[in-house]
């Protein structure tokens, strides 16, 4: 069962997942580097952590699928988000220089045929990040956040994939060592300890993340996964968002469905 974009938006608009937020957006761009004249593109649910990058990336992209809908990003600018297949997305080859996948490997039914995709639109010297929940941590047993559900990784299992897609793990580990029922004093605390913490306690982490680079030398084809809808329910980027209900195309277009469309979309 997939989840609900609502599900992803309402938790980051709440006071916690605001904090978390904090927390794993300075690791994010820490793992991302500088982006300053690069194309970056976020994998999944990334639209919380990527204000950051927008000001100085040439460009920002966010793939969101249609089995779990999309949100209208950013609120007052032109829409960035594309609904699409995470396994055949609709970029040219070698697109992107950075790639963010965050809220996406846990869901996707073929996380081979997701991560060979990454591989195509990622450049030869590009950087993936790949955020997934953390297997050993009491964060992947709690039903209440996103970090509950899904397929949890381990660190072994998070670069063996990486390599299966052909590519080169770089650094990997925990991340987002925050106790759970985060406060705003457990959160302050974890900002100024997250490395230290993460590296010796990694099962209070929530997360496991891999920064990898391309390997350029052979290509594995490999099968298809399941189609995706071209259209699929999108809400708003925040429960304060100005955008009115609608359906973004797989071009990124926000736009209403075609009468007796059979795309199934709510109105």
């Amino acid at each position: 069962m997939f989840p609900h974009v609502r599900d992803f938006r309402d938790f980051y608009d709440r006071t916690e997942g605001r904090l978390i937020r904090r927390v794993l957006s300075r690791r994010l761009r820490e793992a991302v580097g500088d982006v300053r004249g690069k194309r970056v593109l976020a994998i999944g649910f990334g639209t919380p952590f990527l204000r950051s990058f927008v000001a100085t990336a040439e460009t920002t992209v966010a793939v969101m699928s249609g089995r779990m809908g999309a949100v209208v990003w950013p609120r007052r600018a032109p829409c960035r988000v594309v609904i699409a297949d995470e396994a055949e997305m609709p970029f040219a080859d070698r697109s992107f220089d950075r790639v963010i996948l965050v809220h996406g490997l846990e869901w996707t039914p073929n996380p081979q045929a997701l991560m060979r995709d990454v591989w195509r639109v990622l450049t030869d010297d590009g950087r993936l990040v790949v955020v997934a929940p953390n297997r050993r941590s009491v964060w992947s047993a709690l039903d209440g956040t996103p970090f509950g559900h899904g397929r949890p990784y381990s660190r072994g299992q998070l670069n063996a994939l990486l390599r299966e897609a052909l590519f080169t793990p770089q650094w990997s580990g925990a991340a987002m060592a925050v106790p759970t029922g985060a406060t705003r004093g457990s959160v302050a605390f974890a900002r100024a300890t997250e490395k230290i913490t993460a590296r010796w306690f990694p099962g209070i982490a929530a997360l496991i993340m891999a920064t990898a680079a391309k390997q350029i030398y052979g290509v594995t084809p490999i099968g298809k996964t399941m189609p995706v809808s071209a259209f699929a329910e999108v809400v708003s980027g925040s429960s304060r968002g100005a955008h009115p209900r609608g359906v973004i195309s797989r071009g990124g277009t926000p736009r209403r469905p075609p009468a007796g469309s059979p795309s199934g979309c709510r109105r």
